[in-house]
């Protein structure tokens, strides 16, 4: 694993994954939930198959064992842990979110979503976002934080450039302007952003 990053308070924490062909851990429980954008291979469990540029979720209590036979190469956002575990009994099971069959939502000019995930308790989210070349947006506060992981292209603010396959944190309070650039793609990962922010002008 790549440790990128941790937030004690609230302990979450994002991390990137590299699972070997043919590896299969124990069945486990999930004491918190974990987000896992798949970004190449495949991750499957006993309730469906996690392909490449899709997004699982296992929520809180979930039992499960996971296995990749060719191997995968995932990014976790990440609450709470795990422990070992017997049976999965009435555990509440994984889902796995298809990008593909999510459709878009216009968010503002040159600007566009896909809902993947929301948990109205904790005001947590994830989308995909695609912006349009050169696309913007004014100078905004970050009313909670966020977690930007870049596909293609780059995200420009005043913390600098983000380009493809690393990730952009915005803290609670951030205020910043977001432009975006076109460079050139350096992998064919479609993708999530991980939020639990919403905006404020």
């Amino acid at each position: 694993m790549k440790h990128l990053w941790a937030d004690e308070k609230t302990n979450r924490r994002a991390v990137l994954g590299r699972i070997e062909p043919g590896m299969q851990p124990s069945l486990h429980r999930h004491v918190g939930d974990e987000l896992v954008f798949v970004i190449e291979g495949t991750l499957a469990d006993e309730f469906g198959t996690v392909t490449a540029g899709n997004v699982g979720y296992r929520p809180n209590g979930c039992v499960h064992t996971v296995s990749s036979p060719q191997g995968a190469t995932v990014l976790a956002i990440i609450t709470g842990g795990i422990e070992p575990a017997k049976e999965i009994g009435s555990a509440p099971p994984s889902q796995v979110f298809t990008l593909s069959e999510l459709a878009w939502v216009d968010a503002v000019p040159g600007v566009r979503l896909k809902p993947i995930w929301e948990d109205k308790t904790t005001a947590r989210r994830a989308i995909l976002a695609r912006f349009e070349s050169d696309a913007s947006l004014p100078r905004h506060r970050h009313v909670g934080d966020e977690l930007i992981f870049v596909i293609e292209g780059a995200s420009v603010d005043e913390s600098g450039i983000v380009t493809p396959g690393n990730l952009n944190y915005r803290p609670n309070g951030c205020v910043h302007t977001v432009t975006t650039r076109m460079v050139r793609r350096s992998s064919p990962w479609p993708g999530v952003t991980s939020s639990r922010s919403r905006e404020s002008a």
